[in-house]
């Protein structure tokens, strides 16, 4: 809980990143489009994920929740700061300062923790195949998920606290363009010694402990990797790791830069240009970086353009060789039937009667829906376990 007497201070205004008016203009149209690209393809790759039952693994439980914190993230300083470009007043009041750090530094330090969790991910999918069942089942992966929130809402607390217990008594004009730690330290006129040795080691615990866990998991994978003797498999290893790696590489350096340094070498117009890099680029970047790099996302993405979404939602394709009723657990676990596949299954289910539906053609959907109403109307034994 923060403890300090408001009525020193009403608000804050926000400088923000121009004051000529044909630049808050332009700026206003690009980062506005940067926010919807951002939300666009947060919540795109949630529901992609979401809707792709066979992309149900911890890998993708962790980068819908990676979407999550992104789409939050930009969500906490990109609307003020888009209303302040097109506004003469730049106010914020005290409680939207602090409400604004907080979720800020909560949503940060959860994506920290976040991409090590990943890292951990990708260790045991590399080093230990066998065991990855067992040591990343959902109970485990809720649970690290869960501990990332825990971590950032106590650093929240800590440094809020820390910070706004210090006099604002000077000039209110923060100069960024969101309620930042640098610039509030900056704006304070008590001592802030001591708020300042407690943002560096929390933020230097946290940040260096997750990278920590980050490099060592990566340096038994590199190690794992080259143990393998095709290049093939060399190859599909480590592009497993190339988007995680890429993300991690932007995050880690923008806000080691910016919070693990002494408070002499801050500069706080240069401070200005990287925090919009990590509050608004990257965010922007994490779900484009995953899906160009990942073909497990691309072919899921072409799928779903090529079927309506409701054939995902009943999980209905094809019928079953055997009863002609409507595999629903084909689908849910992303099967596509193939022409050699099905010959397979009627060989080994002796039905020599051939498909309603010829496999490796395309399904008409008013042709597939009718049929499925109709087999909502009279549903047939279940299906022979395809």
């Amino acid at each position: 809980m923060v403890n300090v007497n408001e009525s020193r201070v009403n608000g804050f205004l926000l400088l923000g990143l121009s004051r000529d008016p044909v630049e808050k203009k332009l700026l206003f149209g690009l980062f506005l489009l940067v926010y919807l690209v951002t939300l666009v393809g947060n919540l795109g790759l949630i529901y992609l994920i979401r809707m792709m039952p066979h992309l149900h693994t911890p890998m993708y439980f962790f980068l819908s929740n990676l979407s999550f914190l992104d789409s939050c993230y930009s969500s906490v300083t990109l609307p003020k700061m888009l209303v302040n470009l097109l506004s003469e007043q730049k106010a914020i009041s005290f409680s939207g300062c602090v409400a604004q750090l907080s979720l800020f530094i909560v949503f940060a330090t959860a994506e920290l923790y976040l991409l090590a969790s990943m890292a951990y991910d990708r260790y045991v999918a590399i080093c230990s195949p066998l065991l990855y069942p067992v040591l990343m089942s959902t109970r485990v992966c809720v649970s690290l998920v869960a501990l990332c929130y825990v971590a950032g809402i106590v650093n929240s607390l800590t440094v809020v606290n820390s910070i706004f217990q210090l006099s604002f008594c000077t000039s209110k004009t923060i100069n960024s363009f969101f309620c930042d730690i640098p610039p509030l330290l900056a704006l304070s006129c008590s001592d802030t010694r001591t708020c300042e040795i407690l943002v560096f080691a929390f933020g230097g615990f946290i940040q260096l402990s997750s990278l920590l866990i980050v490099l060592i998991s990566y340096l038994f994978i590199i190690i794992t990797i080259l143990k393998i003797r095709s290049p093939d498999g060399k190859l599909k290893s480590f592009s497993t790791c190339a988007s995680h790696l890429a993300v991690v590489s932007l995050f880690y350096g923008t806000l080691i830069f910016m919070y693990l340094r002494p408070t002499s070498s801050y500069s706080l117009d240069q401070d200005r240009v990287v925090s919009v890099f990590y509050t608004t680029v990257i965010p922007m970047l994490n779900p484009i970086i995953y899906s160009m790099r990942n073909r497990d996302v691309k072919e899921a993405l072409k799928r779903l353009l090529r079927r309506p979404p409701w054939l995902y939602r009943c999980s209905l394709v094809y019928p079953c060789p055997t009863t002609k009723a409507f595999p629903c657990h084909c689908i849910s676990r992303g099967i596509d039937y193939t022409e050699k596949k099905v010959n397979k299954s009627h060989q080994q289910n002796g039905d020599k009667e051939a498909l309603l539906q010829v496999p490796g053609t395309p399904v008409g959907s008013e042709n597939l829906k009718s049929r499925f109403l109709e087999w909502h109307k009279n549903p047939k034994p279940p299906c022979c376990g395809h």
